[in-house]
């Protein structure tokens, strides 16, 4: 077995934030899709990031975010464990971060024996 990384990318929506109701549902969502890939057993860790950041650049130009030129924002990552690339990509559908226009990245977590 297999671990990949799904990495949840979505476009800046400036200051407009959704409402408590509309995140509290969207929330649900999340869950809903997250515990069918556990029941399979396939779900091994993750973590939604925070806003805030820090860049170091070359030339030790750093700079803070939220990031506004920007034209994505990372906002979170899952592991889960499979066969395959194909398999992994499967258990994307449905993510919730289609729902606002994001996307799921998958790709392969690489090893000491990869």
């Amino acid at each position: 077995m297999n671990e990949f990384v799904m990495l949840f990318r979505n476009a800046p929506t400036g200051d407009t934030r959704p409402s408590p109701e509309v995140m509290q549902e969207f929330a649900k969502k999340w869950d809903v899709w997250l515990s069918t890939i556990s029941a399979k057993g396939k779900f091994v860790s993750g973590s939604r990031l925070g806003f805030e950041g820090r860049i170091l650049k070359p030339g030790n130009i750093i700079t803070d975010g939220p990031y506004a030129e920007v034209k994505e924002i990372l906002g979170g990552f899952i592991n889960v464990k499979a066969e395959s690339l194909d398999e992994a990509f499967e258990m994307s559908y449905g993510c919730p971060i289609l729902l606002l226009g994001g996307y799921v990245e998958v790709r392969p977590v690489m090893t000491n024996n990869n």
